[in-house]
């Protein structure tokens, strides 16, 4: 039942991290940031609100690890040279503290 539970949030993620990426990473990979955020910002809440298993496999394995991508980070971070190490360490900094908010928003 855990790996169902994974492939259909994985699933849902997946085709959103799709559609975002399609509608807004264009000159810049604002897309694949965004949603590199959200869903570190979601995992952080989720972790915090101690979720049973079931619901961490559905919502936080399945979905946030659907949602984000690190793939996509590493090909347009590869892709932008020099630029691409700003991207990098941009990303890298704004996710974890959009992960450190989101479980101090789900402890408070």
């Amino acid at each position: 039942m855990t790996a169902l539970l994974v492939a259909v949030g994985g699933a849902v993620g997946a085709a959103l991290r799709f559609l975002l990426g399609h509608l807004l990473d264009r000159d810049l990979p604002v897309g694949t940031f965004a949603v590199n955020v959200v869903g570190s910002f979601l995992l952080g809440l989720f972790t915090a609100l101690s979720l049973d298993e079931q619901l961490l496999a559905l919502l936080g394995t399945g979905f946030c690890g659907g949602l984000t991508t690190y793939s996509a980070f590493a090909v347009q971070t590869h892709a932008r040279g020099r630029r691409g190490a700003l991207y990098a360490a941009l990303t890298v900094v704004v996710a974890l503290g959009a992960c450190a908010l989101g479980f101090w928003v789900g402890q408070a």
